[in-house]
């Protein structure tokens, strides 16, 4: 693509005020970041800074993906659902897809607030669509949007799908994409309002997933907050049906905001994040801490230790459910549970002592909705969980795709099941390590910005596939695994493991919608002092390889 010329042609054809206040006097490395190429377009969709240009989020962007993928519905009435989170022009970015599609012939079924991502998936099966969008960029920063496509199964779009809509993208100019009002959109039948109408019904299947309601602490205290996002709403409503009667919201981060002005970024990763939950919990001797990112598939959890509070990560709440759901409840014949394989290996030996198998996919929940069906396909209904380390649970398996509604709900539910034994989460999480280990994971970002930030990715994973260490952190590789053209029986990615002595691994893999390289770890030690100086060795042999 050529930069200046499409620059341009921006300017000559833009209507958005904004907009073409926002391209005046841009310098020509600007120019060349914003309009050399379009955002990327692949299994998660889009997500870019919000702007002017190819590569920014903005309606044009969304227009044109939005007549792409219409292109690839084949019935057109079973429709598409559409929702969105509480960032800058998520709404309108909404109202705008639903107009393309509207245009195309396609049915639009659209929610008549912000929702959460998994009600989209929930809601696509329940009204069995063809396919849904949800305007978000998860806990992105607040100058990021984005837009995640599903497919009828309710999950994200596969490889295969998001090639087929990115084809169908490629020939189409964003200033001439067909768009109709709203009036002619309702009059013509091609735009339903959702709301109640699968807000009741997905409340209910979120309260159907407990394994069980006796004997629980119903006094549990719990501070909440959707740090301004979607949750808020939804999460309450399902803690209150529950039977919930101490639930504190953080009134600071209650209301839908896009600018997020008391976080640094909407991450439930980042215990930054809690700074006001924390408050609001010593102020009212809360037990636990909950947290939800703004389009709430996400959910961070802090717990009272000997009177403090301590962040839980993703991979110990998913350990933590996984084994608390496999004591609650005799699991099926067949029984499983999905994780993927940049997930803590502790899940494993979970899986080994009950009995169950534990399956390991590439990263991004898709996957593990693909399981999930083809289990089902193959008659085995035994899915107990799926997660991944990065805060993303489900149970239940109707709906396709992360969900911190359910996960919200599972936790406190497993918490007032310790409370009514004396326990707190982190005791429990202590009882699991006794039991199976200590298992210390992390993660290393390293960001590659710019115009050269893919060559520069690219290269790096070139160099570590041509120089594999001999030891990372003191500890023997034994074995190499790469993905780029398919391994263990997955697809492939272009990630690479590597496995070392005594269970510990590392995992490098470019970021799918960021600008980086991401790498994972995990190690095992026989107490917590032990596991920790294997990870800070792990730690510093790592980013010594990645040149940090």
């Amino acid at each position: 693509m050529n930069a200046c010329a499409e620059y341009k042609r921006w300017l000559e054809n833009v209507d958005d005020d904004a907009l073409l206040k926002e391209m005046q006097n841009l310098s020509d490395t600007e120019i060349d970041d914003r309009f050399g190429a379009y955002l990327a377009f692949g299994t998660g969709g889009l997500r870019g800074v919000l702007g002017a240009g190819t590569n920014r989020m903005n309606k044009y962007v969304v227009r044109r993906a939005s007549l792409g993928i219409a292109h690839t519905i084949e019935n057109k009435q079973a429709g598409v659902v559409i929702g969105h989170d509480s960032r800058i022009c998520s709404r309108e970015f909404a109202v705008e897809a639903a107009l393309v599609y509207a245009a195309a012939g396609v049915k639009v079924y659209l929610f008549d607030a912000l929702r959460p991502t998994p009600m989209v998936s929930f809601a696509i099966r329940y009204l069995h669509a063809a396919a849904g969008v949800v305007i978000t960029a998860s806990h992105n920063p607040k100058e990021y949007n984005g837009y995640k496509a599903y497919g009828a199964d309710g999950g994200q779009l596969p490889p295969e799908a998001a090639d087929r809509a990115l084809a169908a993208m490629e020939g189409i100019d964003p200033f001439a994409v067909p768009v109709l009002s709203e009036a002619q959109a309702r009059e013509a039948g091609l735009l339903v309002t959702l709301g109640e109408d699968i807000d009741k019904p997905y409340i209910e299947h979120v309260l159907s997933l407990r394994p069980s309601t006796r004997g629980l602490c119903r006094d549990l205290r719990i501070v909440y907050t959707p740090l301004h996002g979607s949750g808020n709403k939804p999460v309450r409503r399902a803690l209150k049906e529950a039977g919930f009667t101490n639930v504190f919201v953080v009134k600071e981060q209650e209301l839908p905001d896009g600018n997020f002005p008391t976080v640094r970024t909407p991450n439930p990763e980042d215990p930054n994040a809690f700074a006001c939950a924390i408050r609001l919990g010593d102020e009212t001797g809360a037990d636990l801490l909950v947290a939800t990112d703004p389009d709430c598939d996400r959910v961070g959890v802090m717990a009272r230790r000997n009177g403090k509070w301590q962040a839980l990560t993703g991979n110990q709440v998913g350990c933590l459910l996984l084994e608390y759901l496999l004591n609650a409840k005799t699991p099926k014949p067949g029984a499983y549970a999905v994780k993927t394989i940049v997930t803590t290996r502790m899940a494993d030996a979970i899986g080994k002592a009950h009995g169950i198998d534990v399956y390991n996919v590439l990263t991004g929940f898709k996957f593990i909705g693909e399981t999930i069906q083809k289990k089902l396909d193959e008659g085995n209904d035994g899915f107990v969980l799926g997660f991944e380390e990065s805060y993303g649970y489900l149970t239940g398996g109707y709906v396709r795709d992360k969900d911190a509604v359910i996960a919200s709900t599972l936790i406190c539910e497993m918490a007032a099941q310790y409370k009514s034994e004396g326990k707190t989460l982190a005791d429990a999480l202590e009882a699991l390590f006794q039991k199976y280990g200590y298992y210390k994971e992390g993660t290393i970002n390293v960001m590659m910005k710019g115009a050269d930030g893919l060559r520069l990715r690219n290269e790096k994973m070139n160099s570590l596939r041509a120089n594999a260490p001999a030891a990372i952190g003191g500890l023997r590789v034994e074995n190499v695994v790469d993905y780029k053209n398919g391994a263990r029986g997955l697809p492939p990615s272009n990630v690479l493991l590597y496995e070392m002595e005594d269970g510990a691994w590392l995992c490098v893999r470019p970021s799918g919608t960021e600008p980086k390289l991401k790498l994972y770890f995990g190690v095992r030690g026989s107490t917590a002092e032990e596991a920790q100086a294997l990870a800070d060795g792990m730690m510093q042999d790592a980013q010594k390889i990645m040149g940090e």
